[in-house]
């Protein structure tokens, strides 16, 4: 499994800035961090995972989501930003054998390329620069705290509306030229 070490390592070799902050409470899960950390909810951040696939046909692809911790995403939001015609949260027991973490502590550094990965679009907003995150590293007693533009950067995050799809049904994208919102 990874833990704090794991991430710590990675860090490290890509140069990032970082410090592994042991918690004076353990946490079952990493809702608790604002909390275990004496922080707002907006400097925590919670990696939920997803399971985003068809009812009838393929493989069921997992999809991980950055949230604030106690947010719950817009299940039509993921559905939409990944074209999945099913988004339902994922099983602890695939969660842990995919990610290599614990299912309630899933740090979203070091996960597997088959992994999409969705950022909610207020938290690259509000914590865009030099701001300080905190994050779960997969252990109940630690906690990973990292500038935000650091964490987004290495993740590779894409930035999405996962709590308000726009009024036309479909959760925001970044601005790229190749999508557009369909007009009415």
């Amino acid at each position: 499994m990874k833990d704090a070490l794991t991430i710590h390592r990675a860090l490290l070799g890509w140069e990032a800035v970082h410090e592994i902050v042991r918690l004076p409470i353990a946490m079952g899960h990493a809702d608790e961090l604002p909390k275990a950390l004496g922080l707002p909810a907006e400097r925590c951040l919670v990696t939920r995972v997803f399971s985003c696939g068809d009812v009838f046909r393929g493989p069921r692809l997992l999809t991980g989501v950055i949230v604030p911790a106690g947010g719950r995403p817009s299940t039509e939001a993921v559905r939409l930003a990944t074209g999945a015609r099913v988004v339902r949260p994922a099983r602890a027991g695939l969660i842990n054998s995919v990610t290599e973490y614990a299912a309630d502590l899933v740090c979203p550094l070091l996960l597997p390329d088959s992994m999409r990965l969705l950022i909610d679009r207020r938290l690259m907003d509000d914590h865009a620069g030099d701001d300080v995150v905190y994050t779960a590293t997969g252990e109940p007693s630690t906690a990973l705290g990292i500038r935000g533009r650091s964490l987004y950067e290495l993740c590779g995050a894409t930035p999405v509306d996962l709590f308000h799809p726009s009024e036309k049904g479909h959760a925001s994208r970044p601005n790229t030229p190749e999508f557009r919102h369909p007009v009415a």
